[in-house]
């Protein structure tokens, strides 16, 4: 079941669960159905005699939160319903609603809980509601806040972030680490002859990370780097930074970790002073016009499979009307592998975290992924090239490990 709200008045709502692509190939479907609880007051009628009227009935004595739940897993879900980021969780929450559908879980319970109104206020009421495990929260600084407070109550953590500084001790995230899909694209690259490489980098959180792990993606597969240019996000200063790393020296492949629009203005720049491989990352998978540009095509990019993730946003469609975030796969698939552990999970028990370890992994929307011991998502990722009429795969993600 699905629920939303963080009061004792808390509506609980019958809820099915999307598939932020169904998990890879077969998702089951259906879903469980919640009930409305309410409170009926009876009304006394004094009967028409002398005397003082009979003493009114104490009241039923309501204790705070949600009822108590012997036969279901509770468990919450952390992410913005209000606020500049409620379109996002509330893509999720619909996604983790279609997932309970098309798994037929009548034993898991979920309930939804508005982080835009405070993360660590959220996290004590779904702890004091017993919720046993947290689904979210979106944005990192929030699963700062909620991290200690499920820790002391040996709840733990899965997180849609992709900050690997707030993973571990009882928090695992499962958001698309940049570093992941550089790593495999700049692998693949080096399989295919490239030897010197740079990259072009903007200068915020996402850029260091990803030059971070440009550099040792490129010294592992053995290859040269070159140069690394950063830039602030404008677009005098992105076409500066192109220029510096085209007349860096020679290189054979350039990465652009930024969106796509802005690898559309820097490319042809790049270019300028010879050809060169250019490389992208999982940013690029939402946005199938790069194509259009003709110094674009012949890009290559990591990233997750798309297509379990576009019957999901099919499906979605239909349910709600509108096309989802793409993050709403995590949400579905963070549903999928509650539902896995919660065949040996015993309602109204601890979580068992160390289930989260399996070496096996997890499948869903997104294609396989394990967590490592830090409590990162490993993902299986494909290569795609960008061509004039989409995004072709040319080298597919494992579907083992």
């Amino acid at each position: 079941m699905v629920e939303s709200g963080m009061t004792p008045k808390m509506a609980e709502t019958a809820a099915l669960r999307q598939d932020n692509a169904s998990p890879r190939r077969h998702l089951l479907r259906a879903m469980s159905v919640m009930a409305l609880g309410g409170l009926l007051a009876a009304c006394q009628v004094v009967p028409k005699t002398a005397g003082p009227p009979p003493p009114p009935e104490a009241p039923e004595t309501i204790e705070p939160g949600l009822p108590t739940d012997t036969d279901r897993h509770r468990v919450a879900l952390l992410v913005p319903e209000t606020g500049a980021n409620a379109d996002v969780g509330t893509a999720i929450a619909n996604a983790t609603t279609m997932a309970l559908l098309d798994a037929r879980a009548e034993k898991v319970r979920i309930t939804t809980y508005d982080t835009a109104l405070g993360a660590a206020a959220a996290a004590r009421q779904a702890i004091a509601d017993g919720n046993k495990l947290i689904l979210g929260p979106l944005l990192s600084e929030d699963v700062g806040s909620v991290a200690p407070i499920a820790r002391a109550a040996k709840v733990p953590v899965l997180s849609f972030s992709n900050d690997t500084s707030v993973a571990g001790n009882g928090v695992f995230i499962m958001g698309f680490v940049p570093g992941q899909s550089v790593e495999r694209v700049v692998s693949f690259a080096r399989s295919k002859g490239h030897v010197r490489f740079g990259a072009l980098v903007p200068k915020n959180v996402y850029g260091e990370r990803s030059a971070a792990a440009f550099r040792s993606a490129v010294k592992a597969a053995g290859g040269t780097l070159v140069a690394v240019e950063s830039y602030d996000h404008s677009a005098a200063a992105m076409t500066g930074a192109a220029r510096r790393l085209a007349n860096a020296g020679d290189m054979d492949a350039v990465l652009i970790a930024d969106a796509g629009g802005n690898a559309v203005r820097a490319v042809p720049v790049i270019k300028s002073n010879g050809e060169r491989q250019i490389l992208g990352t999982e940013r690029w998978n939402t946005d199938a016009s790069l194509g259009a540009s003709a110094a674009m095509r012949g890009a290559w990019f990591a990233s997750v499979s798309d297509g379990l993730y576009g019957q999901m946003a099919t499906q979605y469609r239909k349910r709600y009307g509108k096309a989802p975030y793409r993050l709403s796969s995590l949400g579905y698939d963070a549903v999928l592998l509650t539902v896995r552990i919660a065949r040996d999970w015993k309602p109204g028990a601890n979580f068992p975290v160390n289930r989260l370890l399996a070496p096996d992994g997890f499948g869903g929307i997104d294609g396989i992924f394990r967590f490592d011991n830090r409590g990162i998502a490993m993902r299986a990722l494909e290569v795609s090239e960008v061509g004039a009429g989409g995004f072709r795969v040319i080298d597919p993600a494992p579907t083992k490990w």
